[in-house]
């Protein structure tokens, strides 16, 4: 995306979680628990991704990017395509996408990245006084 700001990394909270796993501190079941609706959404909204799950090592993860801001009104907590954010990015005037690492095999899911997309303009509000 061109102009994404405020961009967050969360792989070292993702390295370690999987070195608790591997450790055996964490059980897999733990982890592994994405629900069917982020499964959905990996399989409709989801970007495949070149890098195998850590867990189960079966497939390629899938990367899932949810959409909130107030501008967005009845959008706001739903998952987007790639294509969607690029046209949301010039509708909207700011607006924070979460991306999530999903394994649509045994269920293991970890926020990657988040980040601000948008004009970087506040968007026009219609004001509308008592007498209207």
């Amino acid at each position: 995306m061109r102009n994404q700001r405020q961009i967050v990394d969360y792989a070292l909270q993702r390295r370690a979680l999987l070195a608790e796993v591997y450790a055996g501190r964490v059980s897999s079941a733990d982890v592994c628990d994405a629900t069917p609706y982020l499964l959905r959404a990996a399989r409709f909204h989801g970007k495949p991704s070149k890098t195998t799950c850590p867990v189960c090592r079966k497939e390629a993860l899938t990367h899932v990017s949810w959409v909130y801001g107030d501008e967005l009104k009845h959008v706001a907590g739903s998952a987007r395509a790639p294509e969607e954010l690029e046209r949301m990015a010039n509708l909207f005037g700011e607006f924070t996408v979460y991306v999530v690492e999903v394994c649509r095999s045994c269920g293991w899911n970890h926020l990657v990245q988040s980040y601000v997309l948008g004009t970087g303009e506040p968007h026009p509000r219609s004001r509308r006084t008592a007498g209207q």
